[in-house]
């Protein structure tokens, strides 16, 4: 709940303008798929965002819904937050990482962030838009 909380203020900080070192790149900007589609983000820093004292990757991912806000679904790159279903998988290390969705279901469109909390800045990707191919 901790982590969640100052993700979410550090949300409201990076909205309004706040920057930081570490610079995170999503690609692609957005993405039209078809329902039952294996789907990945990418995700690259400027720097690395694993720590050499714990050997974690200090990147979370996020979904958001219009009007909601961001759902914590991925932490230390891979962890999957409780109660996210197993077709969200994270993986990477380092500077390079990716969010992947085994199967994609009509819930799951939505806006997707990646984020850094290697530093206090808690920077953020500019986000993945993901829709339905019809």
């Amino acid at each position: 709940m901790v982590l969640q909380t100052q993700v979410f203020i550090s949300l409201l900080l990076w909205i309004s303008g706040a920057s930081g070192d570490i610079v995170l790149t999503q690609s692609p900007d957005s993405l039209s798929v078809s329902l039952g589609e294996r789907v990945t983000v990418n995700c690259k820093l400027s720097q690395s965002v694993l720590h050499s004292s714990n050997k974690q990757n200090y990147l979370a991912w996020f979904q958001q819904n219009p009007g909601q806000p961001p759902k914590l679904l991925i932490y230390w790159a891979s962890a999957r937050q409780s109660g996210v279903p197993a077709r969200f998988m994270g993986s990477g290390s380092g500077t390079e990482f990716s969010l992947t969705i085994s199967s994609l279901q009509a819930e799951d469109v939505a806006v997707y962030y990646c984020q850094q909390y290697y530093d206090s800045t808690y920077t953020f990707g500019q986000g993945t838009k993901l829709e339905i191919n019809r």
